[in-house]
């Protein structure tokens, strides 16, 4: 991996939905070894970004690069190099934690994937789990699992959207793990969370979103605490 410029660089990004714009005007870059949280509100445009970072979602106006390749033009080999986890669905009812690991394996062409599969498993608290069907699943358990296929092959940018919403203590802690792994190893992290306390104690930086608008970006100290609380409750106000 290249130590070069950002992995990720976002300028001046614009989505819109009709009549709606989600994203209004957003810069961001992001390096190697690095983890980025972009916090704000439901409705900041936090998910729309992630969504486009991930190759999902094309930008309206602007320009999003990830891991060298531009997110409208290359969106297949944007969508080789990261690991997504999404805010919502993504998971398939009918199907085992295994056999998700399975199938994500099967399309990535893992090889020898399956004790790191049984470790993240263990690690997040599904080892039990790892073989009844996902109906019936907690939103915490889905959010875990989420994580985990996320981060199975190893990316080059870890993409987590809301990983913490409705997730137990341990899984809060098995999901700081697998950022620092990430970063250990040189990945480019970014995690979008409503939650600021764990914002800043997951990342090094932090962009604040607000009315799909940026409006302050930060480091994480800058953030925490007390004066970091009244900050991000003046920069929503």
């Amino acid at each position: 991996m290249s130590s070069r410029g950002p992995v990720v660089d976002v300028r001046s990004l614009h989505v819109r939905f009709g009549e709606v714009e989600a994203v209004a005007g957003v810069d961001l870059q992001a390096e190697a070894g690095q983890a980025t949280a972009l916090l704000g509100r439901n409705g900041a445009g936090k998910s729309t970004t992630m969504r486009v970072l991930a190759g999902v979602v094309p930008p309206t106006a602007g320009s999003a690069v990830v891991a060298g390749y531009d997110v409208r033009t290359h969106a297949l080999e944007v969508k080789r190099r990261v690991g997504y986890c999404p805010d919502v669905g993504g998971l398939v009812p009918r199907a085992t934690p295994w056999e998700h690991l399975q199938l994500s394996a099967r399309l990535r062409r893992l090889a020898g994937w399956e004790e790191r599969g049984r470790d993240l498993l263990e690690r997040f608290e599904l080892g039990d789990v790892a073989h009844r069907v996902t109906t019936g699943f907690s939103h915490g358990m889905g959010r875990r699992l989420s994580v985990v296929l996320a981060a199975l092959h190893e990316p080059e940018v870890l993409l987590l959207d809301e990983p913490f919403d409705g997730v137990d203590p341990i899984g809060v802690e098995a999901t700081f793990e697998v950022i620092n792994d990430a970063r250990a190893r040189g990945a480019c992290v970014l995690v979008s969370t409503h939650l600021r306390e764990l914002a800043v104690e997951a990342c090094t930086a932090v962009l604040v979103l607000r009315g799909g608008a940026q409006v302050a970006t930060a480091s994480a100290g800058d953030m925490a605490g007390e004066e970091g609380a009244r900050a991000y409750r003046s920069l929503l106000d």
